[in-house]
């Protein structure tokens, strides 16, 4: 269908514009169309043509090196005219062209389709060129002309199918790897470093928007501007809320660091946002790598590591670290594969560590502790595993894991006279469950134990909040009769104005001020009177991390109620734990 061309030059240089095809870098979607014409039509050349205000330059170009000539020597700006392919056969006999750059170059014929927009504007042509005349027939005419469609089709799907950013107007990720992709094609083995700037953090990104609802999008789009404004003719890529790209050369660290620094300048310039000035915070990525050696994705992946470092360590720039990318990617690992786990019956397991009353040496608890054996990782630390679960929605279905085992442990255990109760862990994330309590009498409901045989351990930070929904929750576990600790006491927030209106039994004290027990007068003085004041407060008093003989016998002139640590034991398997919690087998009181 022919599209009527609009006379308005303004107006079509806006549309060109906006279309972010200039000086853009050659694209194998464009490349296959002009390879076929050339084939298609035995042509010497052929190209994919844009008319610039004083250019006619070339996004794709088959048989020519020359990437732009002057718009004034270019048939194809005559295209433009009408919807009509534009054909010269003789250019040495066509007074407008035979003194000019083609015809000198042995350019004789040229035929040209115009590239036009939905709205009427014409971009450039597709066209080619030959170094001998000849005539082009009206199927040849029509054939360039579909050819031609199938340009404009392309120019359209990348701008509407995903290609360019909607807020911003900029290329975004599907762009990158596109052009990528075709620079690995065109430049094999050559090495080019890539920045990412990131004007605002998440968390930032995330504020504004909570603020100023959809009109931050004014400050995404100015922040965007103006790094495309200050890069100059290098293409920007918007691959984030508040994150762009561009692909620098095969820079240095000296040149790249300029290009920082001058973008750190033009964007201290506060940019207003619903009458609200707001100040960029940009920090910068930055990754040198071999351009057919790395994935696109990866490439982009590695921006964001490299700009997290640097947000995350205070730098203004960051490159890319192997170490921490590994890092992340064994962290990424874990979460992906700890579900998996949760239903095979060899990765995940608890041991338990014995809690013995100070005095008789008796084993009063156990701590129930999780474990995992990875299938290939080996034992994966609980220190590395357990905070990245407790920052995800993991934290219901494993915590859920550990509750069903250690309370079925615990029922098997229900002859151990002197063993009061199984303790276990419990994060901020399952108290903002509101049927976390329901879930926990039902599994000891299924095991036949009753709930003072269970001892919860939470962390003050979660003790000490004041949401509503998790002091509720921890009323309903006080109802429902199960035993409450502070875990780590000392190590958070440690105010005791609300150590008397918690409800909990026992506090335990944190291992880092009973390690070192013996030689630190400081810790001697904090340990003596926390025990001091949870007695006259009315709760129990466990110390963790006993680990020397002395840290034992001091606790005990303290008169400190329970205790655990390596001098103790270690944690142990369930079947190991038989000497600790029968009556008949009790630990010796110096727990060798």
């Amino acid at each position: 269908m022919r599209r009527a061309v609009i006379e308005n030059e303004e107006a079509r240089l806006n549309a060109l514009r906006d279309l972010h095809l200039l000086d853009t870098p050659p694209s194998e979607s464009f490349d296959r169309i002009t390879r076929l014409a050339s084939r298609l039509f035995n042509s010497t050349v052929s190209a994919v043509s844009l008319t610039d205000s004083d250019r006619q330059w070339f996004k794709s170009r088959v048989g020519v090196e020359l990437a732009e000539i002057p718009r004034s020597e270019a048939p194809c700006a005559y295209a433009l005219t009408s919807d009509e392919v534009f054909v010269v056969s003789d250019m040495r006999e066509d007074p407008r062209f035979k003194d000019g750059i083609l015809a000198q170059a042995g350019i004789r014929f040229y035929a040209g389709a115009p590239l036009i927009t939905r709205e009427g504007y014409g971009l450039g042509t597709l066209c080619v060129i030959d170094d001998k005349p000849r005539d082009f027939t009206r199927e040849d005419r029509e054939a360039l002309a579909d050819l031609a469609a199938m340009v404009m089709s392309q120019v359209e799907l990348q701008n509407a199918l995903g290609c360019i950013d909607s807020t911003s107007g900029q290329a975004n990720e599907n762009q990158l790897f596109q052009d990528l992709e075709d620079l690995a094609k065109r430049a094999p083995g050559e090495t080019r470093t890539a920045l990412l700037v990131e004007f605002a953090s998440l968390s930032q990104v995330n504020h504004g928007q909570r603020v100023l609802g959809a009109t931050y999008t004014a400050f995404i789009r100015q922040g965007t501007e103006r790094i495309r404004c200050l890069l100059g003719d290098l293409r920007v890529y918007h691959v984030g809320p508040a994150r762009c790209v561009v692909v620098l050369g095969e820079v240095g660290p000296e040149e790249w660091r300029k290009i920082v620094d001058d973008l750190v300048k033009g964007l201290r310039i506060t940019i207003t946002c619903a009458a609200i000035p707001l100040t960029p915070q940009p920090v910068f990525g930055v990754y040198a790598f071999q351009v057919d050696a790395v994935a696109p994705r990866d490439v982009l992946r590695r921006l964001f590591n490299a700009a997290d470092d640097a947000r995350g360590s205070g730098e203004q720039a960051a490159t890319y670290n192997v170490g921490q990318d590994l890092a992340h990617q064994r962290r990424f690992q874990l979460l992906n594969e700890i579900g998996p786990a949760l239903e095979h019956p060899d990765e995940l397991r608890l041991v338990y560590q014995p809690r013995v009353e100070l005095r008789q040496g008796r084993c009063v608890g156990a701590e129930a502790l999780l474990r995992w054996r990875h299938p290939t990782l080996g034992d994966v630390p609980p220190a590395e595993f357990i905070p990245l679960v407790d920052d995800t929605a993991f934290t219901g279905p494993v915590t859920d894991w550990v509750l069903d085992n250690a309370i079925r442990q615990r029922a098997l255990w229900s002859k151990a006279a002197n063993l009061r109760r199984v303790s276990i862990n419990v994060s901020a994330r399952n108290l903002e469950d509101a049927h976390f309590t329901e879930r926990l009498a039902a599994v000891l409901e299924r095991h036949g134990v009753t709930p003072g045989a269970i001892e919860l351990e939470f962390t003050e930070s979660v003790m000490l909040t004041r949401s509503t929904r998790i002091l509720n929750e921890v009323a309903a576990l006080r109802e429902l009769g199960v035993v409450m600790s502070i875990d780590d006491f000392g190590t958070g927030y440690s105010c005791l104005s609300y150590l008397q209106r918690l409800p909990i039994d026992l506090i335990k004290i944190d291992r880092s001020f009973v390690s070192q027990l013996v030689t630190n007068t400081y810790d001697q003085k904090l340990v003596r009177a926390l025990i001091t004041m949870a007695h006259d407060l009315g709760y129990d008093v466990v110390a963790e991390g006993v680990e020397t003989r002395e840290t034992y016998d001091i606790l005990v002139y303290w008169g400190c109620d329970e205790a655990q640590g390596y001098f103790i034991s270690h944690p142990l398997p369930p079947g190991e734990m038989q000497p600790w919690v029968y009556p008949q087998k009790v630990a010796p009181s110096q727990a060798s």
